[in-house]
């Protein structure tokens, strides 16, 4: 799918791989919708590239169903959805001081999988709606999971949890909406340069990058865009989970 002329909305879209991804699609002809809980940030992004902000909670599926009509009030029905939007809090399950982390791990899954399945699910209506493209697509949605669904660390549970069961819909859902030309693709992040990696102490940071191979350095935002524009472009990209890492493979702490 040619990305120019489309519309796409991008949740997350106020900071790290949401707005990388939001300010690509644009600068490749996209009329954007911005989705996010921040509202400074999210309409700043918005007014940046020319695109729609709705500040949008992705756990509820009330403001989700109310954001994705307000783009298409705005833009028209998106051909293109792409998922930013997560939280990565971190917790063992039975902490050293016996606490449980019951609440986190709920919150983490609201929020990272409920959210990401409630706006492909409006998305993807609209879409089936669209006619065709000459390609016979009608959208495209993209998921983000996480290295951590194959490689979670001790006190990410709750964040594999919610990875791992983004990375495990993407062939099922692909499959559903095949009859629909709605491809469905997650990309499975490594260790990137987001506000989340870069509030960490430079020791902890330093540490993180000694386990990746190459190249030996954080992800750049950007790439993680232009993995997303790569699968909007290729029409034979479906079903399943890339892996975008530098050759990571996170050790158990």
């Amino acid at each position: 799918m040619d990305v120019s002329g489309q519309v796409a909305v991008v949740t997350g879209g106020a900071s790290g791989l949401g707005a990388a991804t939001a300010r690509r699609l644009a600068a490749d002809g996209a009329q954007v919708g911005v989705l996010d809980f921040d509202a400074d940030r999210g309409a700043a992004v918005a007014e940046e590239i020319g695109g729609f902000f709705v500040r949008t909670d992705v756990g509820d599926e009330t403001s989700v169903a109310a954001a994705i009509a307000a783009v298409k009030d705005r833009f028209g029905a998106p051909r293109i959805a792409v998922n930013c939007a997560g939280i990565g809090l971190a917790a063992r399950v039975v902490g050293r001081d016996g606490a449980l982390s019951t609440s986190l791990f709920e919150r983490t899954i609201r929020v990272n999988l409920m959210g990401t399945y409630h706006v492909m699910s409006h998305a993807a209506r609209e879409m089936a709606a669209l006619d065709p493209l000459e390609t016979g697509e009608r959208g495209v949605v993209i998921n983000t999971a996480s290295v951590a669904w194959q490689d979670g660390q001790i006190g990410q549970a709750a964040y594999a949890a919610s990875k791992g069961a983004i990375a495990a819909m993407c062939l099922p859902v692909a499959r559903e909406f095949a009859k629909l030309g709605i491809r469905v693709v997650a990309i499975a992040p490594g260790l990137f340069e987001t506000p989340m990696m870069m509030g960490l102490p430079e020791e902890t940071t330093k540490g993180i990058v000694a386990n990746i191979p190459f190249p030996h350095r954080l992800g750049d935002p950007a790439e993680y865009a232009l993995m997303a524009a790569q699968i909007v472009a290729n029409p034979y990209l479906n079903g399943t989970t890339i892996r975008l890492d530098a050759a990571v493979r996170l050790p158990p702490r």
